[in-house]
Order: C-alpha cells, then structure tokens, then sequence
C-alpha cells in the first residue's frame, strides 16, 4: 500500500546539527510513520549524508547529481509514492501536528494544489532590529490565524496574479496529480528548472513557479495557519552582505518567473542600461544611510537585471 504522505527534504552539504532538528521534529509527528515516507534527496553533497533514519520503516536516499533545489524536487517528487507531498527544507522543523494537518485540509479542500503556513524563526544568534524588515526573504512568515485560497479563473476578465499568502517553499504541501502535472511543465525547460537555488545562486523563484504552474492549470492554491513551523535561521545568513545579496537575487528571479508565465508588469530595458538605473537607484535609495536601505538599493540593482534579461 502506498504511503498517505511523501515528505522530501532536498539537501547540499547539509549542516548536520540543523538536519537533525529536522529529522527529530519528523520523529515527532502525530502521523504515524506507518501512514508516511521519508525522502531524502542528496544533491550532490560532497560527503555521504549520515544521519539516524533507523527508527522510519520507510526512509530512501536519493542522488541527484545535477545541481540545483529545483532538480532536487523535481527526484524527489518523481520518487515519491505519497497521495500528498511535502517539501521540507534541511532547516525546518514541523510542529508535531503537521503532517496530520496536510491530510485533513486536501481532504477537505480537495481543488488546492497547494498549500503552505506559517514559517517562524529560531535565530542561531540574536539578529540586529533592522533585520525584520527582510524576514520574507529569509522565508520567515506569519499571516495571522485566518485561512485564505486563492484562484483563477480566466472566464471572469480578472488578472492572474501570485497571491502574498501563496505557499513557500518551506513546508509547502502538494497534491500528487498536481505535482506529477507541475514536472511535466518544466523537465524540458532549462530556464525554470535555473529559477531557484544551484550552488551559490541564490535566485529564490521556484516555489512561485511552481504556484503560478498549479493556477495555471486550475488548481487553487492556499495559506492555513494551523501549518506551523519553526525555520532555523544561521548567524551568517543575519548580515547586510548576505541580505542583499539574497535581495537582489530575488527581485530578479521574480521578473523572469512572472515573465514565464505570462505576467509582465514591467517593460524590458536596454542591458547598456542598467549601469545607469542602478547608478540613479543610488542616489534615491540613499544605501549609505543604513542597512536597510542598501539593501533595498541592492534589489532595486536586481529588479533592472531582471527587466533586462526580459525577452523581446
């Protein structure tokens, strides 16, 4: 009999501490293990994964030696055998009802595609004030304790949108046929399977490219506060130069995965450009005044790449 729930924890060279808090809160699921499977997909670390699986009847380590995040999901959910799929990162860690939770909202919402919670912080060391103000980034949130779905229909004139409360990719949960439907849509397309994580990259799309895949298609997709978890936040990824750099990589990463799917609020710009945008964005973000404001200058840097990169 096949598993109720595929859990897939895609991971680099993880930190093995972090990785185990991660596996300790699977431990502690209220979902027996019986009822679920572990995957976890090594994308080409540089030493073998050892870590304590004995107590799951059903653990697999699969390699993916092509890197990159959106890679590694992609074998993890083409190995996967679960009515229900959930992505768990080598940082998270699920609140002991979690996987439980999944079940009861796809049996009862069974037209979302997707669906996704709160992800709340643990900080390896106490973050400086003007670090909240990128908590999105770093893939923390907390939309308060109302639900909300979200979906498209063509027929009513509206424009297709990528909802804020649409699911991130920690802790994103996915019906099987609208994840087998979301790989047949991007195993032939090198520039979204490049959207998210590959090495130092940090372009961030992949879990909007995959929302954007699954309203496309029909599916809703949905924000459910009852899906808690806690995200363990390294004091490296806590400095100015990590944030904008992150920042910059996101803001260009969403013009390209909104523009794959036919969403482009933005005009493409000329390449000799951006050199000269940036250099006026300098002047009005003001980025030598704070923290803050470099790194919203350093997106600022990243939206014109983006646009420049736009196809004619």
């Amino acid at each position: 009999m096949n598993p109720l729930i595929s859990v897939i924890i895609p991971t680099h060279n993880p930190n093995l501490a972090r990785l185990e808090r991660t596996i300790a809160g699977l431990r502690s699921q209220s979902l027996p293990n019986t009822q679920w499977e572990l995957l976890i997909v090594d994308n080409a670390s540089d030493c073998p994964i050892e870590i304590d699986t004995d107590w799951h009847p059903n653990v697999r380590i699969i390699q993916e030696n092509q890197l990159g995040l959106t890679r590694a999901r992609l074998a993890g959910i083409q190995a996967s055998r679960g009515q229900y799929l959930v992505f768990v990162d080598d940082d998270n860690v699920l609140e002991a009802n979690y996987l439980n939770q999944i079940v009861d909202i796809f049996q009862a919402h069974f037209t979302l595609g997707a669906i996704g919670g709160k992800s709340l912080p643990e900080f390896e060391i106490e973050p400086e004030p003007w670090v909240k103000a990128f908590w999105g980034c770093l893939a923390l949130r907390d939309l308060g304790e109302t639900e909300q779905v979200y979906f498209y229909d063509p027929k009513t004139g509206d424009t297709k949108q990528h909802p804020d409360f649409a699911p991130i990719g920690a802790g994103m949960a996915l019906q099987r046929t609208a994840a087998l439907q979301y790989v047949q849509t991007i195993v032939d397309s090198p520039a979204r399977l490049a959207l998210d994580r590959t090495g130092r990259s940090l372009q961030s799309g992949g879990d909007c490219d995959i929302n954007l895949t699954l309203i496309n298609l029909g599916w809703g997709v949905g924000y459910f506060p009852q899906l808690e978890l806690t995200h363990l936040i390294s004091a490296n990824r806590l400095t100015k130069a990590y944030l904008a750099r992150l920042n910059r990589s996101i803001a260009k990463s969403w013009i390209q995965v909104l523009d794959a799917h036919q969403i482009r609020p933005w005009r493409k710009i000329s390449r000799w450009s951006v050199f000269l945008r940036q250099l006026k964005a300098f002047v009005s973000y003001q980025p030598w005044k704070s923290p803050i404001e470099y790194i919203r200058w350093q997106g600022a840097c990243g939206a014109f790449e983006g646009q420049s990169l736009l196809p004619d």
